[in-house]
């Protein structure tokens, strides 16, 4: 005969527990059965479920299943931070905003990609770089319909549309959508250039300028044109390049209505408006209005 044991059936949680001593439970038949406050023997588990009553925040009045969580609102109000990171001083509110932090310092990277095998120090940022796998875009702009992986960006983008520019230069009051165009920007004012060639040692105030520049050395030209195949290190140069085969002229002059496929030669056509003559030779002091006018004259001066 099969052996007839009670199951408990918390009122709480609505699971179901057995006697430690049960191994196979399909092998024995349950007759009754016993919710928290008939059993004496389950008083820590009814401990448990008493603490999981709602507890309200006196502050906003928000509610917590938890006492544990519930105090760790409550460090918001007090402006409490008591995890201090040994290695820089940043304080947080939660022991697990400390781990994710001490990270930073020791390089742990636990979160790995099993598509491409890149880590990361976060749960959360692993998250954000699978979509790049799986295509998966979650956050749309719901003005125009368009899709991206990550919430910030959707936030940026949204700006497009709203016009916000919350970033303001403290030097000029010129203001940006985003903060790295503004950190960008301050570095017109101070002059900083963080980025530097490792081949000759020239400096730039932005990565992408560096990116750019370190194609010279390396020769390379990512940008072709589907018409002809000549390729470019820059995408600028291959959008002004196209123009030559569509015949399109962007830039008019404003006194006599031509027009030019780049900036820079309606910039050159307005000297002859202007009068302007910035190439000065050192020689004899003649002025012209472009340099390889300049250069054609200094080699008059060389004799050659």
């Amino acid at each position: 005969m099969k052996e007839r044991i009670v199951m408990h059936v918390c009122e709480h949680t609505q699971t179901v527990t057995f006697p430690r001593r049960t191994v196979l439970l399909y092998e024995f038949g349950v007759i009754s059965s016993m919710n928290c406050s008939q059993i004496s023997l389950k008083m820590k588990h009814r401990s448990v479920n008493m603490q999981k009553k709602p507890s309200k925040c006196s502050e906003c009045g928000k509610f917590f299943t938890q006492r544990s969580s519930l105090t760790q609102h409550q460090r918001i109000h007090r402006g409490e931070k008591p995890y201090v990171c040994s290695e820089c001083g940043t304080c947080f509110r939660k022991q697990s905003n400390l781990t994710q932090h001490l990270r930073i310092h020791t390089g742990e990277k636990p979160y790995k990609c099993n598509e491409c095998e890149k880590a990361f120090q976060t749960k959360a940022v692993l998250v954000q770089h699978l979509r790049i796998h799986t295509g998966e875009k979650p956050y749309k702009c719901s003005e125009c319909g368009k899709a991206f992986c990550q919430s910030p960006s959707l936030i940026k983008h949204q700006r497009i549309h709203t016009g916000e520019k919350p970033y303001k230069c403290t030097e000029c009051g010129k203001a940006f959508s985003q903060s790295i165009c503004l950190t960008r920007h301050q570095r017109s004012h101070s002059g900083d250039k963080p980025f530097k060639c490792n081949e000759c040692g020239k400096a730039f105030n932005q990565s992408a300028c560096l990116m750019q520049h370190q194609r010279i050395h390396s020769g390379e030209k990512p940008y072709t044109c589907s018409q002809c195949g000549k390729a470019f290190t820059q995408n600028s140069s291959l959008v002004e390049h196209e123009r030559t085969h569509t015949g399109e002229k962007l830039y008019k002059c404003s006194e006599c209505e031509k027009t030019f496929r780049k900036q820079a030669h309606l910039s050159e056509h307005y000297k002859i408006h202007t009068g302007e003559k910035p190439y000065e030779c050192v020689g004899c002091g003649k002025s012209f209005r472009h340099s390889s006018a300049l250069l054609r004259h200094q080699r008059l001066h060389a004799g050659e």
